[in-house]
């Protein structure tokens, strides 16, 4: 889905999320996603309730923080897809830290924090790399 990194699990979740907002049935309102695709119109409402979907499962859960000031994320992308953007992310640092007045290390890291922030769902890169660790060191599938 391009509004949010997800596997197909997730991208049903949120599909049928979104059409029950929208009060339609889940295969109807995923055809009306794959046209809007392709440059048909979709209603306002419909692109609405597919974000506020989105949004519900992206953004944080209820609850304690871990202790470290950072609370979950509803859904999360797999170990690997965070390893290799965490892995980008200091690559980038590194060299932006080696060549400040690099502007194409400086767009290589604008764009890898970017991600970053958004695959973890966080508005900060700060929180974001505190929640690629947490979920890279977290036990049990991915």
């Amino acid at each position: 889905m391009a509004l949010a990194p997800c596997g197909t699990r997730e991208a049903r979740l949120v599909l049928a999320a979104a059409a029950e907002l929208a009060q339609l049935p889940p295969a109807d309102f995923a055809a009306a996603v794959v046209a809007g695709a392709h440059g048909e119109p979709v209603p306002a409402r419909w692109e609405r309730a597919l974000r506020r979907a989105v949004e519900a499962l992206l953004g944080p859960r209820p609850g304690p923080e871990d202790g470290r000031g950072v609370r979950g994320v509803g859904l999360l992308p797999s170990r690997a897809r965070t390893g290799e953007v965490l892995a980008r992310f200091r690559t980038s640092r590194e060299r932006l830290a080696a060549a400040p007045g690099d502007r194409a290390a400086r767009s290589a890291m604008d764009d890898v924090a970017y991600t970053l922030c958004v695959l973890m769902g966080r508005s900060t890169v700060h929180e974001a790399v505190l929640a690629a660790e947490l979920h890279l060191a977290g036990a049990g599938p991915d």
